[in-house]
């Protein structure tokens, strides 16, 4: 019997209107043996600030040019996660990898771009952490489409260890938040913690320029590879359609 949700394009409600342009159930990235649903919604037209808040805020992510939201037939494991910035104080350890990183590190805020380090790092960053899950090497187009092609504000922070490019982030930016969409660097340059260095800069641009969150993502407590976005403490992890506290570490 042929799925119920096929890759059929359709309107979606909202503002602006979206066009679902996927939507079909297949294996779970993260979690063996389960199915995941991830409809892959177009805008009609590049969001603004305001509009990208509403989609943070009902938990959406954003890929290029589509935004998603899982809608899986029989698992609610992916929590989306944020952190209130204005509230955020760090631990000792992510003072030190602050620090460190501000003292060796150079970092270039500009528009997402594509070239060939970039494409390096990316597949560097992926072979490194495990990452790959049988998929082949990215290429220009496919980092263009997937890192560079947007819907909203997005600009990039790119870390340089004397003046050679280690890590980017790709991050996008609404009226109140800022969300991270993806980080890479090279596992060479590991010492730096780039990817925690890359939050912590994120949190302290949120709160030079008065933001209240900061979005990472989704998070899976039965998945090794989301667990770090749980130690930054207090988040908040949208649960049952609402926004639910963790508390502070006692550090």
């Amino acid at each position: 019997m042929a799925s119920p949700h096929v890759n059929a394009p359709r309107i979606a409600e909202g503002s602006p209107p979206e066009l679902v342009v996927y939507d079909r159930e297949q294996p779970c990235p993260y979690l063996p043996e389960r199915v995941s649903r991830l409809p892959l919604r177009l805008p009609s037209r590049p969001l603004t600030g305001a509009e990208l808040d509403q989609r943070l805020a009902c938990g959406d992510r954003r890929q290029g040019f589509v935004l998603y939201r899982p809608r899986c037939p029989s698992c609610i494991a992916c929590e989306p996660i944020r952190i209130p910035a204005r509230e955020y104080v760090l631990s000792r350890r992510e003072a030190r990898i602050l620090r460190r990183g501000d003292e060796k590190l150079t970092i270039v805020s500009g528009p997402p771009r594509v070239d060939r380090r970039r494409v390096e790092i990316y597949n560097l960053h992926k072979q490194g952490r495990n990452l790959r899950d049988g998929q082949p090497p990215i290429d220009a187009e496919g980092y263009r489409d997937f890192l560079v092609a947007t819907c909203c504000d997005t600009f990039e922070f790119a870390f340089y260890y004397e003046k050679l490019l280690v890590g980017v982030s790709v991050i996008d930016r609404s009226d109140r938040a800022v969300s991270a969409v993806y980080t890479c660097y090279d596992p060479a340059y590991s010492t730096f913690s780039i990817g925690t260095y890359s939050i912590l800069k994120q949190l302290e641009l949120c709160r030079n320029e008065g933001l209240d969150y900061l979005y990472l993502g989704l998070y899976i407590e039965a998945c090794s590879k989301m667990a770090y976005k749980s130690a930054f403490l207090p988040h908040e992890r949208r649960i049952d359609g609402v926004w639910r506290r963790f508390e502070a570490r006692k550090d």
